[in-house]
This record gives C-alpha cells, sequence and structure tokens, in this order.
C-alpha cells in the first residue's frame, strides 16, 4: 500500500512540474546596433536542451520559472538569463569587438586617388585623351559607349604597350589602397604585434583590394583577429623555405 502511495505521489509531482513547464519565446538583439542577430545558441541549464534561434533572431524553448538560460554566439559575449515571470525574453548580447561610428576621413580614401592622377597625368601619353576619365565614356546624347582613343590604342602595338602600362599603374593603385587602411600603425593597434613579428602577420594575412573597400570597420577589424588566431597558433604557416 506505501509503495502505491509512493508512486502516485511521484507521478504527481511529475505531472505538476510538465504542467508548470511551458514553451518559452523570445528575441535576440545585438547590444550596440539594437538589430536581430541569428545563429545564437540557446541552453536551458536544467534540462540541458539546445536550440538555435531563426534567420528572424526568435527562439523558443521549453523552461519553468526562474530556469537559467545560457546565450552564446561567436563574436558576443556569453549572457546567463533568467526566465522572468511572463516568460516572454528579449536578449542583448555585447559584441567582442564593439563597432565604431562611420567616420569619412576624406584624406584617407583620396591620397590614393590623387596619387593615381598623378601617375596619370605623368604618364599622359599612355591614356591619350582619357588620363582622367574611364575608357567606358558617356557622350552627351549618345549613351555609353567605348571611346575612339580606347578602340585605336587596342587596335595599335604602341598602344597595347600603353595598355600594360596602364594596367600595372591600375595595379599599384590597388596596393596603395589596401596599404593605406592596412598599415603597421593601425594593424599594431589590433594585434599588439610589433617590429618584425607584425611585418610578418601583414605580409602574410594582407587583405584583398575588394576587402579593403567594401568591409566596415567592424567586420574589417573581426577579420584581422581571426587571422591573429591562425597566426598565433602556427606562425611559420605560409613561411617560404630557407634558401640553401
Amino acid at each position: 500500500m506505501k509503495f502505491w502511495l509512493f508512486v502516485f505521489v511521484m507521478i504527481c509531482g511529475v505531472s505538476a512540474s510538465f504542467a508548470q513547464q511551458k514553451e518559452v519565446d523570445g528575441i535576440v538583439y545585438d547590444k550596440i546596433t539594437n538589430e536581430r542577430i541569428a545563429r545564437v545558441n540557446i541552453v536551458n541549464l536544467r534540462t540541458g536542451q539546445s536550440v538555435y534561434n531563426t534567420l528572424k533572431a526568435e527562439f523558443k524553448i521549453n523552461a519553468l520559472p526562474d530556469d537559467r538560460l545560457i546565450v552564446s554566439k561567436q563574436g558576443y559575449f556569453t549572457d546567463t538569463l533568467k526566465i522572468p515571470a511572463n516568460n516572454s525574453i528579449l536578449v542583448y548580447l555585447r559584441p567582442t569587438a564593439v563597432q565604431l561610428k562611420q567616420v569619412n576621413i576624406r584624406d584617407t580614401i583620396l591620397s590614393p586617388q590623387k596619387k593615381l592622377l598623378a601617375t596619370r597625368s605623368e604618364y599622359s601619353k599612355a591614356y591619350g585623351s582619357n588620363a582622367y576619365r574611364d575608357p567606358l565614356s558617356l557622350s552627351p546624347g549618345s549613351g555609353a559607349g567605348i571611346s575612339i582613343d580606347a578602340i585605336w590604342n587596342s587596335l595599335s602595338r604602341s598602344g597595347r604597350n600603353a595598355e600594360r602600362l596602364q594596367n600595372v599603374i591600375e595595379r599599384d593603385y590597388r596596393e596603395s589602397v589596401i596599404d593605406f587602411r592596412f598599415n603597421k600603425s593601425y594593424v599594431s593597434s589590433i594585434t599588439g604585434l610589433k617590429d618584425a613579428q607584425l611585418t610578418d602577420f601583414m605580409f602574410k594575412y594582407r587583405p584583398s583590394y575588394y576587402s579593403v573597400t567594401n568591409d566596415d570597420e567592424y567586420h574589417f577589424i573581426l577579420a584581422i583577429r581571426a587571422n591573429l588566431k591562425r597566426y598565433l597558433r602556427n606562425p611559420k604557416a605560409f613561411s617560404l623555405p630557407e634558401l640553401k
């Protein structure tokens, strides 16, 4: 008789526990930008249940009042929170790298362009009348079209030599743009590297022209820090073999 009474009490206790447990919903935000962030992991410490939020940053997880959730995502500080009484959760994660406000520094952008224009002017014969404009020109009333100079240059031997020179100048311009943003002072302030180690890191993990001209400050810094981790794990990676 006592055994069955014990079983009955246990069943009632479990039933009451399940009755209290509900599906809790919530949304995860970036604490700095207040934008929703997706692919965040949420774990209930009591049950061990683990879920990811959706692309809309929304999630659902089974929990009791006062259960504790661990919320984590790469690039953000992990947060621990308690289930509130109303069972609706708004989570704000702080990024490990704080995004700086966008500042337009005209000289930073124009300096490589000024160098390009100066070089084009110096080698104006290689560009002809296109020293200060692109080969794809816009003529009033005629729409877009290839200029006569560009056609002539493509057909003549001197034009082909000029095209090679133009390619060299354009390549140097792109490298100048990379150097202007990915400079030693800037990279050292992010990585903490100095002297030969800094030079080695910058040589091995030099960003592309596309990355330099398209990444905002936040993502550019994230990329540098990710490459720093790879570099510190194996500083000799990508090294040239010693000459014998």
